[in-house]
């Protein structure tokens, strides 16, 4: 019956979206632009509470008449936008500004320079080198030619201390899945090596560049995927031997919910070893190489977080112990107790303190102050040198260089600033320009501002804002927010590519750093996930009735968008607040909140998000699930989502499950789209062409739901 089935549905889906589009067309209202989906009677009794499923049979991606319905919604989805107004335009104009050369800060290995970068033209970011500063660039991997079907992308990379080999995980598909490979610089031939299994490798190499350490995770198909984060391994490859006998350094954990990782500094003695529950608590441990005792534990998490670096006998411990927005401490390597930590840098109540590292014989400390980028450069005994001149508020990395080395390198962006690497000294602080992005662009008519507004709980928030200057408070504005509010991520003022057509088209864009970021520290962090997750939902909604009250915009002119875990913010504050918002776009959201851990990287998420199969949390997910809180009759803006078809971090099935409740509700109405890209993964498209389609889809969208009166 299935196999008959399915040509049925996607012929009537079809079918009915072509009818849509003419009735739209012909300026009559597009009321049946899909037929209803089949709802069906599932209800599970979670903890003792019934929890209605009627989409259930939208999370089987292998069944045909899933994948019939997904490529139905999308040639609908992509009929309408294709037709908007100003959506060819868009295409072109994202183009050019996606195909242009860019580069990212090198790393330096062995007088070598290495970088990623995308010429002007090309689709795909590729990976260079070049002797010192001025030596002659050269290709040395472009994942374009990787495999014939050209859809491979670029993963982790690490060049070996002295420069002569690369460590590189190269992702087949679009998903997160890869494998890890070894190149020769000088040749760029393939060794041996392709170990599988490389999803959250992160290659570190010993100092003789012999063999290095990396993450690795089974690829056996009868572990349930949703469990194998809890198989990871630690392991160590030696050049020219198999991997299948890879030495595990550190054994799995058993434990989905549990990441470990490690870390190997360049004189290749002390191996760090990071077991983190969530993203709000870590273990620390460290080992001798010289020596065979294993591993010391150095700090037990408890609440807190830890990052380790090691230079010479001693452990720098950056940590929020006692401190939410961070300080810094000195241990020994060799005896690491608690006990035995002398503080470097106290804690600063204004800045909450990002990365670490020793650079040219001294410390380089990256700040958040107010969510804009500070880098302070000390002695290694924690005095203050100076504050790192940068352009204007915006965003900077953390500073890459070496210990032992003067010269030092970051990139630094703002909203109306594109991306640019500087070289500095780390002993006199000159900066100069190393490389810049030039795009087709004129940043004069806009400005930056950062106003603050209070939340439903009388928290006090910031939110940056970009608009002409001479943008008028009439309430005609149409304008984009956005935020994350999650996972201690932080929104910074950084270069965003597709920010520019939305001010060339006279919009303002809104960044609000709400709860549940990282912008101040772990207690920002802590107010905004588990139980406070509604926090950074409130904080969303109280922005939104900000830029309103202030008379920048109206409700059907205010469009709000957000990706991952800003993708089930912006879920949940449509279902929550549906008066406030003209148009919602969604990206690769997790929308149903109860069933999430069971497939693609869900269960990791548990200590960010709670346990639903804890009848004490199960409430307050329930209650936070934008795919449970869908209400027929309900008057939802319009809705745009997006998803990627190999996403095997947050799974499609949130995206299909959550536009058919909110086609159902409103009546199937033409306004309630899913866009599915084939190919592709958590991160969207990679192709510069297909993303620049993308993102013009979004913005036609955009711009033709906030039309207003």
């Amino acid at each position: 019956m299935r196999r008959a089935f399915v040509p049925v549905v996607l012929a009537a889906l079809t079918s009915a979206c072509a009818l849509a589009e003419g009735a739209r067309a012909a300026d009559t209202p597009p009321a049946a632009a899909w037929p209803a989906t089949r709802r069906v009677d599932t209800v599970d009794t979670v903890g003792g509470v019934a929890v209605p499923d009627p989409y259930r049979w939208l999370e089987d991606a292998a069944s045909p008449e899933v994948q019939a319905w997904s490529r139905a919604q999308d040639a609908c989805a992509r009929a309408r936008l294709t037709t908007l107004a100003g959506r060819d335009a868009l295409v072109a104009r994202f183009r050019a500004l996606y195909r242009v050369d860019a580069t990212s800060v090198p790393v330096v290995r062995g007088g070598r320079l290495f970088y990623v970068r995308t010429k002007e033209g090309g689709e795909k970011p590729a990976l260079y080198w070049r002797e010192g500063r001025d030596g002659a660039e050269r290709l040395l991997l472009d994942p374009e030619t990787w495999l014939a079907d050209g859809r491979a992308s670029l993963g982790r990379w690490a060049p070996s201390w002295d420069g002569k080999r690369l460590a590189v995980t190269m992702r087949p598909g679009g998903g997160d899945e890869a494998v890890l490979h070894v190149l020769d610089v000088d040749s760029g031939a393939r060794g041996p090596e392709a170990i599988p299994g490389a999803r959250y490798a992160e290659p570190d190499w010993t100092a003789d560049g012999e063999g290095f350490f990396y993450e690795w995770l089974p690829v056996d198909p009868a572990i349930p995927e949703a469990l194998r984060p809890g198989y990871a391994e630690v392991r160590y490859h030696a050049l020219g031997t198999s991997p299948a006998r890879d030495e595990v350094v550190r054994a799995r954990t058993g434990d989905a919910t549990v990441f470990q990782n490690v870390w190997l500094g360049p004189d290749g003695r002390y191996l760090v070893l990071y077991v983190a529950r969530g993203w709000s608590e870590n273990d620390v441990y460290v080992r001798d190489l010289r020596g065979d005792a294993g591993f010391r534990l150095v700090a037990r998490g408890d609440g807190h977080r830890y990052g380790v670096t090691a230079h010479g006998e001693e452990l720098l411990v950056w940590t929020n112990e006692g401190a939410p927005r961070g300080r810094l401490f000195r241990a020994s390597a060799s005896a690491p107790d608690r006990a035995g930590w002398r503080e470097l840098v106290p804690e600063d109540p204004e800045a909450t303190l990002q990365d670490v590292s020793v650079v040219g014989g001294h410390l380089a400390l990256v700040y958040l102050r107010d969510a804009a980028s500070e880098v302070r450069i000390t002695t290694l005994g924690g005095a203050p040198v100076r504050t790192l001149a940068l352009p204007i508020v915006g965003t900077a990395t953390p500073l890459g260089g070496l210990p032992d080395s003067d010269e030092a390198w970051f990139q630094f962006s703002s909203f109306t600033r594109p991306p640019e690497v500087y070289r500095t000294s780390v002993a006199t602080g000159e900066v100069t320009r190393w490389a810049r992005v030039d795009l087709p662009i004129d940043p004069a008519p806009y400005v930056v501002e950062q106003v603050w507004y209070r939340s439903q709980d009388g928290t006090r928030v910031p939110m940056f804002l970009v608009r002409r200057r001479d943008a008028p408070r009439d309430g005609s504005n149409r304008v984009l927010l956005t935020a994350y509010g999650g996972f201690g991520v932080s929104m910074t003022p950084a270069f965003r590519s597709t920010l520019y057509p939305w001010l060339e088209a006279g919009g303002m864009y809104a960044v609000a750093n709400v709860r549940g970021g990282g912008e101040y520290g772990e207690a920002w962090h802590a107010a905004g996930r588990g139980a406070n997750k509604q926090n950074a939902f409130d904080d969303f909604v109280a922005a939104g009735e900000h830029l309103v009250g202030a008379g920048w915009t109206t409700p059907s002119r205010l469009g709000i968008t957000g990706t991952s875990n800003g993708g089930l913010l912006t879920a949940a504050v449509m279902t929550q607040r549906p008066d406030l918002w003209g148009a919602v776009v969604s990206a690769m959201p997790l929308t149903d909140m109860v069933r999430y851990p069971r497939t693609g990287a869900g269960r990791t998420w548990v200590p960010e998000l709670g346990d639903p199969d804890d009848p004490r949390q199960l409430a307050t997910l329930l209650a936070l699930s934008p795919y449970h809180a869908v209400r027929a009759g309900t008057a939802y803006p319009p809705l745009l989502v997006l998803t990627g078809a190999d996403d095997d971090r947050v799974d499609p099935l949130h995206a299909r499950k959550f536009v058919a409740a909110v086609q159902h509700a409103t009546a199937a109405r033409a306004d309630t789209l899913l866009r599915v890209e084939a190919g592709a993964g958590h991160g969207g498209a990679q192709a510069a062409t297909e993303a620049a389609a993308a993102s013009a889809d979004v913005h036609a969208f955009l711009l033709a739901a906030l039309e207003g009166p």
